[in-house]
């Protein structure tokens, strides 16, 4: 049967305004420049719009939350996000998200897709199927053109403050790193259960401040005074606060690991600078104290910007041939 025309793109974001969230807003504005009317609903929402679920001229675009929708779909597109892990979700939901996984590559009318080949391999090793690696997009509102604010002045982490982020192996560096400039102040943005423990390793220093979530316009800002971004979660997706942070002139400095490694290689060494696995605190002061020697410059983002991975994910869509 031949592929029907799509006249509209659906969208789930997630149950919060996080991650999956900005990623379905970020891709639906992409299918907007791209002449396509787009909607971003959240997971449970899917079940109230049953005809454009089951209509295959409506391109269905599933976040992790609203895979439980795909057996209904009619022309589906299930996005990965990252590889479950029964360490930071529990055995119940990884076990749950590959069954579903395993669901979904038997349905012809559904693809699947990864955020990052590093992803995609993970998935292989348990012998799943995927149709297409798509990077991310990243917002609008980092793209647009901005002008030097003076000097920079921060290290800034941006994220959440969970165990697997690793911001406790970072920060007893990044305070050390404090002691060789004066100017230096430490940012970190975002909330999370291991807040509390952080707020003790930095000791009531004044020159450490705990932002709490912040929007995209006061990160933008945070980023435009940041010499160093630094991040520590080994096993990221992909890591579209690395891009964040690139568009906006910071450093970045990442594990020597996951995904984020594919988004500019021949910037690492020059704009990207990578920690061993180890997390030594020696050895990460050694990589920061050469990240804070780089220029601060802007990293064009024209691979990431939204219409570009939307028209990805429309070629995708246009493949299907049975509904």
């Amino acid at each position: 049967m031949c592929a029907a025309t799509i006249r509209k793109v659906l969208l789930t974001g997630g149950f919060r305004f996080g991650g999956v969230h900005a990623f379905a807003q970020a891709l639906a504005h992409g299918f907007e420049i791209l002449g396509y009317t787009s909607e971003v609903i959240s997971p449970f929402a899917i079940f109230r719009r049953w005809h454009d679920l089951r209509d295959p001229a409506v391109l269905k675009i599933l976040g992790t939350q609203a895979l439980f929708a795909a057996p209904f779909a009619r022309r589906a597109i299930c996005v990965v996000h990252g590889f479950p892990r029964p360490d930071a979700q529990g055995w119940l939901k990884t076990i749950t998200k590959l069954i579903l996984f395993k669901v979904i590559n038997r349905l012809p009318s559904c693809r699947l897709v990864a955020v990052s080949h590093y992803v995609a391999v993970h998935l292989k090793c348990v012998n799943l199927r995927i149709d297409a690696v798509i990077h991310n997009p990243v917002q609008e509102a980092f793209l647009q053109p901005w002008q030097e604010q003076g000097e920079r002045h921060y290290l800034t982490y941006v994220g959440r403050l969970i165990f697997a982020k690793n911001v406790h192996q970072l920060l007893p560096a990044m305070l050390q790193m404090l002691n060789y400039d004066p100017q230096l102040r430490i940012y970190i943005v975002g909330e999370g259960p291991q807040k509390k423990e952080l707020e003790a390793i930095a000791q009531g220093n004044p020159r450490v401040k705990f932002t709490g979530n912040l929007d995209s316009n006061a990160v933008i800002d945070v980023l435009q005074k940041t010499r160093v971004f630094v991040s520590g979660n080994e096993m990221e997706a992909f890591g579209i606060t690395y891009l964040e942070a690139l568009s906006q002139g910071c450093t970045v400095v990442m594990p020597a690991c996951g995904g984020g490694l594919e988004m500019a290689l021949k910037e690492i060494g020059h704009r990207i600078y990578l920690l061993p696995l180890s997390f030594d605190v020696e050895a990460i002061v050694a990589v920061l104290q050469q990240a804070l020697n780089v220029e601060n410059k802007p990293y064009d983002m024209f691979a990431y910007r939204d219409y570009n991975v939307a028209a990805k994910y429309l070629q995708l869509a246009n493949n299907f041939s049975i509904f």
